[in-house]
């Protein structure tokens, strides 16, 4: 009974989270109390084994990082910045923004960087006369791949990251950054091609009036400027050296965050800061692990790791190509997140029937959920976050339109993730030593 409670309340919460009528934390958290209040785990088994705690406290470290240093408007500075070193040449401008979105993405995480670039964009293209489409399917596809380079830099990675100690953010970097920027390279070409004859070139008088604004008076020259940049890199630096110090990546934010608060206390009101951390995401990642341990506890994650095992005959080259391809299609249609919060338990079952080296399936589940996530609205947090601020300002973007060109990325991003994997970790396993 509890296993047919346990999938019931999975499949009709992700029925919900899918059709976004009802918010999405609230169907998470209130599929985790069902199961709670029919008994297929206890409170006390939520809390300690299923919730991770980890990579809520890392999220929460980098939206109050983000938040103080949103405040001395650095970012919109850059953004101007940037329109006006291309003259605002449209074509120039959408390849730019992707490169900063990407960055972004790497740096921070997907979901932060579009809420700190989209407003800006969206004046820019008024302000510009564009169109406003090709510069947010440019946000979206370029913050999912950028997002993939770096353990914080999309939510499956952290979770992937929290859930392999020896999967660094140099790991990351060197693992992950070398495919995710051949992929920005091909898809802004990509782009550049589509929309050729919809960016041309702009009225002479909307350039003349975006090379007058000053964007120096969007930056506020004081100590906060100094001291937030100042920790964003400090925590950054920590990530990089954390096989050296051995610090665990969610105190060293949370001790970033911590320090920048305490710093700034004088400039801005910490109850304020708290105010603009996203609450939603992170009490939809705290259901969704509920939702994922209702699964665990009744054994429906062994029993589909078990299925894999069987479809592939266990064979390390089919069983990471298989999960490489079904994590690119499902978090298309699904989201990544609670996608790889299925998946994690199911990588580490694997051990179990003699796998030893799990590495080439972590990094498939990686690239495939994060590079999945472009195949539609709903297949990554970001995609979503984009499309309700474009929702506000009257911009919304169709979800089939979205779909023709992200599906084509998509598939030319598997295909291409497929040879990396093939030669980069599944050849050399071949190999006798």
């Amino acid at each position: 009974m509890s296993v047919t409670i346990a999938i019931a309340v999975f499949i009709i919460s992700y029925i919900f989270i899918m059709s976004e009528k009802i918010n999405r934390a609230l169907v998470a958290l209130a599929g985790g109390v069902l199961l709670l209040l029919t008994g297929v785990y206890q409170w006390e088994d939520a809390v300690t084994s299923y919730i991770d705690w980890n990579t809520v406290a890392l999220l929460f470290a980098m939206m109050v990082l983000v938040a103080i240093t949103r405040k001395t408007g650095v970012f919109t500075y850059i953004a101007i910045w940037l329109a006006k070193l291309v003259k605002g040449k449209p074509i120039p401008l959408m390849i730019g923004i992707g490169f900063l979105t990407a960055i972004g993405s790497a740096l921070l995480d997907n979901v932060t960087t579009v809420l700190l670039f989209v407003p800006v964009i969206l004046t820019l293209t008024n302000l510009l006369q564009l169109p406003t489409f090709p510069y947010l399917l440019t946000i979206i596809l370029t913050a999912n791949i950028g997002g993939t380079a770096t353990l914080i830099g999309d939510p499956p990675n952290i979770m992937i990251g929290q859930a392999v100690p020896h999967l660094t953010f140099l790991s990351f970097l060197q693992h992950t950054a070398p495919i995710a920027l051949l992929l920005l390279g091909l898809v802004l070409v990509l782009l550049s091609i589509w929309f050729r004859k919809q960016l041309k070139q702009i009225d002479s008088n909307r350039i003349d009036e975006l090379m007058q604004m000053k964007e120096s008076q969007y930056l506020k020259k004081s100590p906060l400027l100094f001291q937030s940049l100042s920790i964003l890199l400090l925590t950054i630096i920590g990530f990089l050296l954390h096989p050296v110090f051995h610090i665990d990546l969610t105190i060293i934010a949370l001790c970033g965050a911590i320090l920048l608060l305490i710093v700034s206390e004088k400039e801005v009101e910490t109850d304020k800061i708290f105010e603009q951390v996203e609450w939603v995401t992170l009490f939809f990642f705290i259901g969704l692990f509920m939702l994922v341990g209702g699964l665990e506890e009744v054994g429906v994650i062994d029993e589909l790791a078990r299925s894999i095992m069987w479809l592939t005959e266990g064979d390390m080259t089919n069983t990471a190509l298989l999960l490489l391809w079904v994590s690119g299609i499902f978090s298309g249609i699904i989201d990544n997140i609670p996608f790889v919060a299925a998946m994690i338990p199911v990588i580490e079952e694997f051990e179990t029937y003699g796998m030893t080296n799990l590495d080439p399936l972590w990094w498939s589940l990686a690239l495939g959920a994060c590079l999945g996530g472009n195949g539609t609205l709903i297949g990554a947090s970001a995609n979503v976050v984009v499309a309700g601020l474009a929702d506000a300002q009257n911009k919304p973007i169709a979800f089939v339109k979205f779909m023709l060109y992200g599906i084509p990325v998509v598939i030319l991003s598997l295909i291409i993730s497929t040879i990396y994997i093939y030669f980069r970790y599944l050849l050399p396993f071949q190999q006798p030593l």
